[in-house]
């Protein structure tokens, strides 16, 4: 998308369309009314006639019929302006987008003063406009030989304002970044796993890390054996493709501390394992992945951005097959920190290789740990499908953690983990642990495995086992992989503060 930002008259604009916003009843001062005037007053009957109106998210299309020089008026609806909130300005501008691309306009302009309010000025509007547009119009085109769709690009976008137009381009820029990096997680969970192994998922790694400068990493087999990292390689047992721990550090001070490290299940495939998932079940297990499609979106906006952190990026990745070489319940194996596991499912395979993976973290230097996972149905049986759970040994950084999810929009609830479930999951006769204590508590429990290889590093656990894909469109995407997580962690980096 190539867009310009200047202080042109809004009836000036030319083009195939110009996006307003409009509060309260529609009243038309300003340039507004600069607009109603050259349409002959007819904007201000069609407001008094409720055929312009200024619900939350509700879009107006108005045909200018050769009056003015832009073809069509977009009026976005906002509510109240009192009550205008950043991450409801951004919904409102998804739905304007999809409409937008529904009447396959690729030349239009945005008037960006009519949004703003004393809560969100206008280079946080530009910001809001840029992550919701490219969020709202991805498209996942899939395989069909018969499909020749190109899919919607939007060519030139004019942004309108009297603001400082630095901050403003600044602005559209990293609104742009953050929905680059949502999207580009959505392409990873969508693709199907036969595509998309931990060998390609290594190489797309290492992509960013040429683009970004990032510092990579890539362990295969052998390495993995030689640092003994056993719970990774009890998973990948069954598997034909080989398994690969993927590292990406990426230094924004001087000094290589207060690292915060991030660290995302890479299970390309999930059959369960001989503890078989059902055949309902097991279709849509390429979606295994999201953690770390969410930490690589993340180091994407990171890479974009450049803040002033220390981040090492963590993934252990294979797939979880059967055959006759796949681990069994009742399998005793020895993770990378020395903890021995007792298995009593093979379905519970993610927290193994977190397992790995959080020590691998730990010993790139990680301060601070964040695991993001689909690792339970049990967290959707307890929050539902719209609600990432949580858990933490330490308040302190979960609260940096929800503040960046309250300003990304994305909804996290924090679960209880007390000394109790910490016992059940040491529960093992045999062994330091065991994979799986029972249903009840069963996200508690699968965060709370993980939890054991933080040990005293702060750290906070993120299922988002309900929130990686939705079966319906939303105003900021269609169905599928939503990417969710991209945003609440490159937030909480920009935004990180040590502890003292």
């Amino acid at each position: 998308m190539n867009y310009a930002v200047n202080s042109k008259r809004l009836t000036e604009t030319t083009g195939g369309g110009l996006i307003v916003g409009v509060y309260n009843q529609p009243e038309f001062s300003g340039e507004l009314k600069e607009l109603d005037q050259a349409m002959g007053g007819h904007l201000t009957q069609l407001a008094k006639e409720g055929d312009i109106s200024s619900a939350a998210k509700e879009i107006t299309v108005v045909h200018t019929l050769g009056q003015l020089s832009v073809k069509r008026i977009v009026f976005v609806g906002l509510g109240k302006a009192k009550e205008a909130v950043f991450n409801d300005m951004k919904e409102a501008f998804g739905a304007a987008a999809k409409q937008i691309k529904q009447m396959k306009l690729t030349s239009f302009a945005v008037a960006i003063d009519t949004f703003e309010t004393d809560e969100v000025p206008a280079e946080d509007v530009a910001h809001a406009w840029a992550e919701a547009f490219t969020m709202a119009t991805y498209a996942f085109h899939g395989y069909k030989q018969s499909s020749n769709e190109r899919g919607y690009e939007a060519a030139d976008v004019e942004f309108i304002t009297r603001s400082d137009d630095k901050e403003v381009q600044t602005a559209l820029q990293v609104g742009t970044a953050f929905g680059n990096g949502v999207n580009s997680a959505r392409t990873l969970v969508n693709t199907p796993g036969n595509l998309l192994t931990s060998t390609k998922l290594a190489e797309y790694a290492l992509e960013l890390a040429k683009r970004y400068d990032f510092e990579a990493e890539i362990l295969d087999k052998e390495e993995m054996e030689h640092l003994g990292m056993g719970a990774l390689l009890a998973v990948n047992q069954g598997s034909v493709e080989p398994p690969k721990m993927i590292v990406l550090k990426y230094a924004g001070r001087e000094k290589w501390e207060d690292v915060i490290g991030l660290v995302g299940k890479g299970i390309t495939f999930d059959t369960g394992g001989y503890s078989l998932k059902p055949k309902d079940g097991i279709v849509g297990m390429k979606t295994d992945m999201g953690g770390a499609a969410a930490v690589l979106g993340a180091m994407e906006i990171i890479g974009e951005t450049r803040p002033e952190q220390n981040v090492i990026a963590v993934i252990p990745s294979t797939d979880n097959m059967v055959s006759g070489a796949a681990f069994k319940p009742d399998d005793v194996i020895t993770s990378m920190s020395g903890k021995t596991i007792e298995v009593l499912n093979t379905d519970a395979e993610g927290r193994l290789a977190l397992a790995d993976g959080m020590t691998y973290a730990k010993h790139h230097g990680a301060n601070y740990l964040v695991d993001v996972a689909t690792l339970t149905g049990g967290v959707i049986v307890a929050l539902g499908e719209d609600k990432t759970g949580a858990l933490t040994n330490n308040e302190a950084f979960f609260e940096q953690v929800l503040l960046a999810s309250a300003e990304s929009g994305e909804f996290i609830w924090q679960l209880p983990y007390t000394e109790g479930d910490k016992k059940r999951v040491r529960s093992s006769k045999i062994a330091d642990l065991n994979n799986s204590p029972g249903r009840a508590g069963h996200a508690i429990m699968g965060g709370g495995f993980v939890g054991e290889f933080a040990e005293g590093t702060p750290w906070v656990h993120l299922d988002i086992a309900g929130t990686a894909t939705t079966n319906k469109a939303y105003d900021l995407g269609p169905s599928g992989a939503t990417g969710v997580m991209v945003r609440t962690l490159a937030l909480m980096v920009e935004s990180f503060e040590p502890a003292k």
